[in-house]
């Protein structure tokens, strides 16, 4: 029985490892549903700055040593990179605004797919012949999902969390081919984004005629909205940064991918079951092949 306590105990140990970071996928899955309840179209900016702006400093106290620590040409890749994110969260938002949570979620999903074909355009490789299937099947679920009870375009939400994942896949690429980041420390790294995203929506805020002010839509907020806003700061944020940083010492990298992987069906599950969403078949069966695709296109990506 000795001998095979440790055979048995390294398969626990390994889901000990696991269950945080399917908890992180769990929490990116509602975090469309959470975004779409606490914002309108009048107040992305505001939500924006006051999500960030409440995880930022924590993130400058955990770091600040080896935040210091930067070159000055790692806190311009970093900075450059933050204006890309800010891009991101301004696109996802907005478009979470204007589509269902249940779309958003599988619709950023594309991104799984479109980083390794980008990749291979900038190599000039050619993909697999499984992983183009693979994107195809993904693609034509997008098309089925987003059509709703019949063929008709798709919404300006649609099209805006499609053009997230374009930047998400921009935003991958340039953090592995941006050489001043490379060495960077991973937290220092996150933090100067971050920061970069929030000059961002704070320049825009101060814009006229870009929306409601962070300070007016902080006074109107009740406690639904302030409970929406620290599940996105606390827990989509730092929860999930830190838990990314403690899993991939723990475990693989192919790992932790997987079961963030899982993330646009948990952001399917909180639309339909808390948010009252619902998919006609024709959006179902999109919705299963999105599923089927992403998955089919990280085991031929990394196979």
């Amino acid at each position: 029985m000795a001998a095979i306590a440790p055979v048995l105990q390294a398969p626990r140990r390994a889901w000990l490892a696991d269950l945080p970071v399917l908890a992180v996928a769990v929490v990116w899955g509602g975090s469309y549903l959470a975004a779409k309840g606490i914002t309108a179209a009048h107040t992305v900016i505001a939500v924006l700055v006051l999500r960030f702006a409440l995880v930022l400093p924590v993130l400058v106290l955990a770091g600040w040593g080896k935040l210091r620590a930067l070159s000055p040409a790692q806190l311009r890749g970093a900075g450059g990179l933050g204006l890309v994110l800010g891009g991101i969260f301004l696109l996802e938002t907005y478009g979470v605004v204007h589509t269902s949570a249940t779309n958003a979620g599988l619709i950023i999903s594309l991104t799984m797919i479109f980083t390794p074909l980008a990749e291979a355009a900038v190599r000039r490789r050619r993909p697999s012949a499984g992983f183009l299937g693979a994107a195809g099947v993904s693609v034509a679920g997008v098309v089925l999902l987003t059509q709703g009870a019949g063929f008709t375009a798709p919404s300006l939400g649609d099209l805006l969390i499609l053009g997230a994942a374009l930047a998400r896949t921009l935003h991958v690429l340039l953090m592995a081919r941006v050489k001043a980041v490379q060495d960077a420390d991973s937290l220092s790294l996150t933090t100067v984004q971050l920061g970069g995203a929030v000059v961002v929506f704070a320049l825009l805020a101060a814009v006229p005629g870009t929306g409601e002010s962070p300070w007016a839509v902080a006074a109107d907020f009740g406690a639904a909205e302030w409970a929406g806003l620290a599940f996105l700061s606390v827990f989509c944020t730092l929860f999930a940064f830190f838990v990314q940083m403690w899993a991939v010492r723990r475990t693989s990298p192919s790992r932790v991918s997987l079961l963030l992987g899982t993330e646009p069906l948990w952001a399917a599950a909180a639309g339909i079951a808390i948010g009252g969403e619902h998919l006609a078949p024709l959006g179902l069966a999109g919705a299963g092949l999105v599923l089927a695709g992403t998955a089919w296109g990280r085991r031929a990506a990394t196979g």
